[in-house]
């Protein structure tokens, strides 16, 4: 839970009250100058011939009463506030004589005017500004027509005082407009990464997983009439790589519904989970599952249906659309059977924990299984082996995963091998075989951009294609950081 931390008192502050407090301020600015203060010979402003009586005392309260007043609407309506502050502020120049509205009764008027212009639309603002300047004018020209003295110079430093008061209020909305748009930008730019590192994953987890289904599937199709044990133990394969990709669909389709709901989006589109068309209305990309996952594979028209196939019968680009329909994404869209208690803790894809991402350690489990898928993986680890840090550890985990996946789809051998490097400055991965298969990416493949994104964003380096002598090699560095070293 995010814990708001206090404004800072003066923050706290309404700005009805900052504005009372100003008109007092002038208010006790305007009796001091007109008394004498120590220092001074004289008065340095002389007072109005009723200044001290009570009906000028009376206009002054007049005026303290319309400000107290518009102190209290200055939130709710903004434009009358000022209008009862320009009122307050021509009725205490009567008893003062003076040949202009003086700065100390404008005071008020100039703080509520910052206020509104940083507060309010800028409409709002601007009316306000004019307003102030007119009553300024009005108050000079009604002087000029009754052929009374008119202070226009002072006038004039009183009006530029309103203009930049509403400047600092105007440039205070726009610098806390800019910093809501670069908040804005950032968190959706972070929302973006999130989903692309979940379309990776997704990608790295399915593809994989729907390979070794489909070199299981081709295997016990073929020895099913001869061999009908091994065709029992591929089918048993399959069901147990299903069951466990399927928990890892669980948990990834989870966080982004959990996501959803944090930005206050509801529970619209629940009903949708994972179809032939990929995870829609869940902003991941379709191609994490449907093209590399599915279509890549070449598993047109044998798509193996789990519990809750409904759609069977939807076409997308040549391929039966079977996914995930019937249970959407209550409960997270996967059923529970899927995970595996171990020691109290859940397992779901391959064997990594269902809350985190798989590292090296899992490196066996993936070699096992693409072993019992029927290609063979040597490994070879060099230099002393230590811990890594989070990133790296998994981002060679999915180099190597999606490399051996990449074998299995298109190499056409039975064999490769991983190198894993360990050495003082950066972890080395090689994934080499010497296959007769396609050397180019299918079209609409994702899996070479994923590995090399994984690379790239680690500030590693990483590279791949045929060999001369035959074969492919799939090569990357990552750099460790110094406190790993």
């Amino acid at each position: 839970m995010h814990v708001i931390p206090p404004l800072p008192p003066l923050k706290r502050v309404p700005p009805g009250v900052w504005t009372v407090l100003a008109w007092w301020a002038g208010l006790v600015f305007t009796f001091l100058i007109r008394i004498g203060l120590p220092g001074e010979s004289g008065p340095a402003e002389l007072a109005g011939p009723f200044f001290f009586r009570w009906d000028g005392l009376a206009w002054l309260v007049v005026s303290t009463v319309l400000t107290h007043l518009a102190g209290a609407h200055l939130r709710r309506r903004p434009l009358t506030a000022m209008g009862l502050l320009l009122v307050a502020a021509v009725f205490a120049c009567v008893p003062l004589g003076v040949s202009e509205i003086p700065l100390a009764q404008f005071l008020a008027a100039d703080v509520a005017l910052s206020f509104i212009a940083a507060e309010r639309a800028r409409r709002t603002g601007i009316l306000a500004l004019l307003g102030a300047l007119t009553v300024l004018a009005g108050y000079l020209t009604t002087r000029l027509l009754f052929g009374w003295p008119a202070g226009t110079s002072a006038e004039l430093a009183v009006a530029m005082t309103a203009v930049i008061a509403w400047l600092v209020g105007h440039s205070v909305r726009q610098a806390r407009e800019h910093a809501a748009t670069l908040i804005a930008t950032a968190t959706a730019q972070a929302v973006t990464d999130e989903r692309l590192r979940i379309s990776r994953e997704l990608h790295d987890t399915v593809a994989h997983s729907i390979g070794v289904i489909a070199l299981q599937a081709g295997a016990a199709r073929r020895v099913i009439d001869t061999q009908p044990a091994r065709a029992g133990q591929a089918l048993g394969d399959i069901e147990t790589v299903g069951r466990e990709t399927l928990s890892g669909l669980r948990h990834m389709l989870g966080v982004l519904r959990q996501s959803e709901q944090g930005q206050g989006q509801g529970a619209q589109g629940q009903g949708q989970a994972v179809r032939g068309q990929g995870v829609q209305d869940r902003g991941v990309p379709s191609h994490g599952v449907q093209r590399d996952g599915v279509q890549g594979y070449g598993v047109k028209g044998h798509g193996v249906p789990s519990e809750g196939d409904q759609d069977q019968g939807e076409q997308d680009q040549g391929e039966q659309g079977y996914g995930v329909q019937g249970q959407g994404v209550q409960d997270h869209g996967v059923p529970r059977y899927g995970e595996q208690e171990q020691g109290g803790q859940r397992y779901g894809v391959q064997g990594q924990l269902a809350g985190g991402a798989p590292g090296l350690s899992e490196l066996d489990r993936l070699v096992a299984m693409t072993t019992d898928a029927g290609v063979h993986v040597e490994v070879r680890r060099l230099g002393e082996r230590r811990p890594l840090p989070p990133e790296i550890d998994v981002s060679a985990y999915r180099i190597i995963q999606e490399a051996i996946t990449n074998v299995v789809r298109h190499a056409d051998t039975s064999r490769c091998r991983v190198s894993i490097d360990y050495r003082d400055d950066e972890l080395a991965v090689e994934i080499l075989d010497e296959g007769r298969g396609p050397r180019r990416r299918p079209e609409g493949g994702y899996g070479l951009v994923g590995m090399r994104e994984r690379a790239n964003l680690l500030r590693g380096s990483f590279s791949a294609g045929p060999r001369a002598g035959g074969g492919f090699l799939v090569a990357a560095s990552l750099p460790l950081s110094a406190e790993v070293r």
